[in-house]
């Protein structure tokens, strides 16, 4: 297994040097530069500048630096934020980023796959039955909406929590809620898909009649292979929540990756729009393959050494 991790890991090496390149080329022929204001600069200052950041370089030239830079570890310096590194301000920012999606993903987990695994295993019911509403107005609910309504009831009309900022552990909850809202909702339902589907295989009903408890059919023969279903949702669930929403991170004026690379982009500031989009691609991948490994945990047929492909 760490071989076969090894091995994939190796293989992500060339979709970042991908991702690295495309975007490289699509911020230089967007309209606009990263100098362009309201006020148009004097030529020479613009010169100066240009020559700075060595932006008077032919592309080629320019993408031959970034390279170089990048395979030192060095993403190059902000031009929004004087003064400051991208690597700097992603030392700072990713920290916020992780702890605000990892807690927004214990939420989805805890939420959507016991809610799904109930109705699945009761179809038909009232518990179904309210999934399925609540799930309707989950899917429907843009998030900018949710986190609007939470601020304004929880943080202003009520007062139990903060509005905004990212000042300590309270700060988390009222985004995080934000963020887990959709991915648990979809957890859930896709659980439940999952579970209508296992209850009526062979195993299950083999399992039955041996007289084993509901409860332990439920957890070890339903939920186990039901999961597999629900762990290839969780490789980009998992990129997606741990790099942060920017919707929600501006919202909440939480200082992650999400809400820089909004500032970003549009200041037209080429090394930290590329900064975190690297870092998006490599948890993309990374993510993949937690999923991979987590299948080989959860089916040992999946395994390397079982002859899986």
């Amino acid at each position: 297994m760490i071989r076969y991790a090894l091995l994939r890991l190796a293989q992500g090496v060339p979709v970042l040097l991908v991702v690295a390149t495309v975007t490289f080329v699509l911020l230089r022929f967007l309209p606009g530069g990263p100098f362009d204001t309201e006020k148009a600069l004097p030529p020479e200052v613009l010169r100066n500048i240009e020559a700075r950041y060595a932006l008077d370089a032919p592309l080629l030239t320019q993408y031959g630096h970034y390279l170089a830079g990048l395979a030192r570890g060095d993403l190059g310096p902000s031009y929004k934020y004087t003064g400051r590194d991208v690597a700097a301000i992603l030392r700072d920012a990713i920290p916020v980023s992780m702890l605000l999606g990892g807690v927004a993903l214990l939420l989805a987990v805890a939420v959507g796959i016991p809610i799904g695994l109930a109705a699945g295993t009761r179809r038909g019911s009232a518990a179904d039955r309210t999934l399925q509403v609540v799930a309707l107005f989950g899917l429907s609910v843009p998030s900018f909406v949710l986190g609007a309504a939470l601020i304004l009831v929880f943080g202003l009309a009520l007062g139990w929590l903060p509005a905004a900022l990212w000042e300590g552990p309270l700060y988390v909850i009222l985004p995080a809620v934000t963020l887990a809202a959709l991915p648990a909702t979809y957890v859930a339902q896709l659980t439940r898909t999952s579970v209508i589907e296992v209850m009526d295989l062979d195993y299950v009903r083999t399992a039955r009649a041996k007289g084993l408890p509901e409860s332990l059919v439920r957890r070890r023969h339903v939920l186990r292979n039901a999961l597999l279903a629900v762990v290839t949702y969780f490789g980009p669930l998992l990129a997606v929540l741990l790099t942060g929403s920017f919707v929600v991170e501006q919202i909440f004026a939480v200082p992650g990756m999400g809400r820089f690379f909004v500032t970003a982009v549009t200041n037209r500031d080429y090394p930290l729009v590329l900064g975190v989009t690297l870092v998006y691609a490599a948890l993309v991948v990374l993510s993949n393959l937690a999923v991979d490994l987590l299948y080989a945990w959860l089916d040992p047929r999946l395994r390397p050494e079982a002859g899986a492909p």
